[in-house]
């Protein structure tokens, strides 16, 4: 027996089981999470962009009336 090797089949037990069920609610968990950051950093992205738009639209409502007010003076 000594020289014998002994096979053991493995086998699941409970601690293993809920280590990798809780694993994998992580992973879940982590990937869920990756997505909101995703999907919130393109919704600044579009914020941003619209922010931009309305700056550029006030400077040149801005610039028009300057321009404006000079033609209207200099005939």
């Amino acid at each position: 027996m000594s020289d014998r090797q002994v096979g053991y089949e493995p086998f699941d037990c409970a601690p293993g089981l809920r280590l990798a069920a809780h694993e994998r609610v992580s992973q879940i968990h982590h990937e869920n999470l990756n997505r909101r950051l995703d999907r919130l950093d393109e919704m600044m992205e579009r914020l941003e962009r619209r922010l931009w738009i309305a700056v550029y639209g006030v400077a040149a409502m801005v610039l028009t009336q300057a321009l404006q007010s000079i033609l209207t003076v200099a005939p």
